[in-house]
């Protein structure tokens, strides 16, 4: 544990697995693209980056095998991915139903459903949000909550996975901030759980719900195509997040707070992480990380 914590050897680890991430998605992400178009492409991307990196970074620095990083499954792992899919999809209805329900939008019909399609796209979306979490919840994230502490690694990370998303189509400041404090969550769930199924449930709950109520992700317009319908909004940016989706809107915001209150207050199953939690010989009794005051 020692060596984890020495300044240098943290800084080390996280730049060889940014790097050595950013690189597999230089290579993979074009080609993946001409494969299976711009949406698809990018997902199996970063999926396929962050369990190579993960691999290759838990076989240079570490003895664990790539399950230990929060992937292995066990009985508290399907009921942390149930209760992070209902966190994640509440939260989006909270955010969408309520403009439905007072005609500020409406859901239109633009054609027939196309469910292989569809089923396609559900693929994508999970693989998104699990190669994402991989990245951003994953080995060096872990590392600097070892090294650093549980918030002085959650709170720029967080961040970061905000900023990342900037180059999406229709970005707004306001969708930075918002996907920033989405990214604060997620590394909360896992600071309450220890594993990545959580955060993993809790991005794809809210990742698939979006679409399938008409809505854009993150400035990802195609999914009308796909289910046949799209919210089609009455009122402004401010509430509709514009080009970019509901992400970019105050009603976003206003959901993160139940969001956070539920994580916080759910029967989540706290596991055992060998990169984040000390030796079992000197191991002590652990409290769930509060939110700050």
């Amino acid at each position: 544990m020692g060596a984890r914590k020495d300044p240098v050897r943290i800084v080390i680890r996280v730049v060889v697995f940014i790097v050595v991430f950013y690189g597999m998605g230089f290579v993979l992400d074009p080609l993946l693209r001409w494969t299976f178009q711009d949406f698809a492409g990018p997902t199996f991307a970063v999926f396929i980056s962050g369990l190579f990196t993960t691999w290759l970074s838990l076989r240079i620095y570490e003895n664990i095998a790539i399950v230990d990083v929060g992937l292995w499954w066990n009985g508290s792992s399907a009921r942390n991915l149930g209760l992070g899919l209902a966190g994640g999809a509440g939260a989006a209805c909270m955010a969408m139903i309520p403009a439905l329900l007072v005609g500020a939008a409406k859901l239109t019909r633009v054609g027939p459903v196309n469910w292989s399609g569809l089923a396609f796209i559900l693929v994508c979306i999970a693989a998104g949000s699990v190669g994402e979490e991989i990245f951003f919840r994953g080995y060096g994230f872990q590392v600097l909550v070892d090294g650093l502490g549980p918030w002085s690694a959650t709170l720029p990370i967080g961040i970061f996975f905000g900023v990342m998303h900037a180059s999406n189509p229709g970005a707004t400041t306001f969708g930075i901030v918002n996907t920033a404090g989405f990214g604060v969550l997620f590394g909360y769930s896992y600071l309450r759980s220890r594993d990545l199924w959580l955060p993993i449930g809790l991005h794809f709950g809210w990742n698939v719900t979006l679409p399938l109520l008409g809505a854009n992700l993150s400035g990802i317009k195609i999914f009308k195509e796909i289910t046949g319908h799209e919210m089609v909004w009455r009122a402004g940016a401010f509430w509709s997040g514009g080009d970019y989706g509901p992400e970019a809107s105050i009603l976003t915001s206003l959901a993160l707070v139940p969001l956070a209150i539920y994580i916080w207050k759910a029967p989540i199953s706290r596991q055992r992480s060998p990169i984040t939690d000390p030796p079992a010989e000197s191991a002590l009794c652990e409290p769930s990380p509060q939110l700050p005051s």
